[in-house]
């Protein structure tokens, strides 16, 4: 059987879907002959999703005589732990046989990939559940019920890339108090284990990030591809007691949410690699965001990097008009917001200067605004600025935001296996 659970968790009062997972795999652990969990990131877009937009599923092994207890073990933990008090809180259960998976393979295909780049609504999980005769439970409006059948259909499909993340939980009598965690294992595990790890710490900006700041079960999270050097890293970080600790497989970290696109087919919520031409050059705009411009045959779009992506910006800020890039991110209000960008081929950089006089060779100084140039000693004029050209100091190839700024489904450059030319921000 496979499990899918989504939306049990709060922006504002905590908890998280995970680890209600984490819940489920110890209380039935008895019940089933083997677990495997999986963690589905959804479209980083959604207007009600919760923080990390994370659905869980489960393929289960078990006795058919112990399907109902499961269930409703299941169940019991959701209205036990979900946040039902938060009015953006609603969460969904799908229970789907293997027999039942086969029959369907396309569709929970397509609905799950959808998922993760699209928009999909309560009608049309609700409608695909019923005509399909998929036990579910769906609470209050039942929103969760679109994450969990898609986490459900990609434990069945199987996922085209994956990683893992180990997951430890607080004990919940810490979880609305500060974090504790010794700094100095946390940089010893990452130096440990990099790059079989990754988006453990920041190097440029030092800043731990795998741990986060909210009032939620979550103490941090090591992700990667060698679950055998993820392990070894947890056991390296000395932190307050953890209550428990669940490894998922995941589509972290795989760009699985973007697609290709034109200009002119581009939509806002969905995310996509857009190649172009720089048409107007970076600008830094109130609150340091750099926007600058791209156009191809279909048309234009504004792209930003905005303050957070930090020292990416001074990167984004050295391209100019010409320039051939391909920019890779999730549309907002008709603006592409950078998760990568692919620089290919650069214009030379031109700079103009005032030109030299003829008769004494001495650079003349402007004659005004609008009136061209003017040597003082010998009275010669011109209207021509000298024009220099020089190669750019960018480097074609691939770049990426930091790991501050970035998200979780985008793939880190130290992933690429490919011949493309790639900078990882490390």
């Amino acid at each position: 059987m496979i499990i899918g659970i989504d939306d049990t968790d709060s922006k504002t009062a905590g908890m998280c879907t995970t680890y209600l997972g984490a819940l489920v795999v110890e209380r039935i652990s008895a019940l089933v002959q083997s677990t495997v969990p999986y963690l589905l990131r959804l479209n980083p877009n959604v207007r009600f999703k919760t923080r990390g937009n994370a659905a869980v599923a489960f393929d289960v092994v078990l006795d058919k005589r112990e399907m109902e207890k499961v269930k409703q073990i299941c169940c019991n933990l959701i209205e036990e732990f979900a946040v039902f008090s938060d009015r953006n809180t609603h969460p969904g259960i799908v229970f789907l046989t293997k027999e039942q998976a086969f029959g369907i393979r396309s569709r929970l295909e397509d609905f799950s990939l959808r998922a993760v780049r699209d928009f999909i609504t309560i009608a049309e999980a609700k409608n695909f559940l019923g005509e399909c005769h998929i036990a579910h439970v769906g609470y209050k409006n039942g929103r969760g019920l679109i994450g969990a059948l898609a986490a459900a259909g990609f434990v069945f499909n199987g996922l085209p890339d994956y990683t893992y993340e180990l997951i430890a939980y607080r004990k919940p009598g810490n979880w609305e108090k500060k974090r504790f965690l010794v700094d100095k294992s946390v940089w010893a595990a990452d130096s440990m284990s990099y790059p079989h790890t990754w988006d453990t710490v920041d190097c440029n900006n030092c800043r731990i990030v795998c741990s986060p700041h909210g009032p939620d079960p979550v103490l941090f999270g090591i992700r990667g591809d060698d679950v055998n050097v993820i392990e070894h890293a947890s056991n390296i970080i000395q932190s307050e007691p953890i209550e428990n600790r669940l490894m998922y497989i995941t589509n972290q970290g795989t760009d699985m949410h973007i697609t290709d696109s034109s200009v002119a087919e581009a939509r806002d919520g969905r995310s996509y690699r857009i190649k172009g031409m720089v048409e107007a050059p970076p600008q830094t705009i109130s609150g340091g965001h750099v926007i600058f411009t791209i156009k191809d045959s279909t048309g234009r779009i504004d792209c930003a990097a905005f303050e957070p992506t930090k020292n990416f910006r001074g990167l984004i800020k050295q391209l100019a008009v010409g320039d051939i890039v391909t920019v890779y991110g999730s549309i907002k209000n008709k603006t592409v917001n950078i998760e990568k960008i692919d620089i290919g081929q650069l214009q030379p950089r031109v700079t103009m200067r005032n030109p030299v006089c003829s008769a004494c060779g001495k650079r003349m100084k402007s004659a005004g605004m609008g009136q061209g140039y003017r040597c003082k000693k010998c009275k010669t004029t011109s209207s021509i600025p000298e024009r220099l050209e020089a190669a750019s100091q960018l480097v074609s190839g691939l770049y990426e935001t930091p790991p501050v700024a970035r998200r979780h489904l985008a793939k880190p450059l130290i992933r690429y296996t490919d011949e493309m030319v790639v900078h990882p921000s490390r």
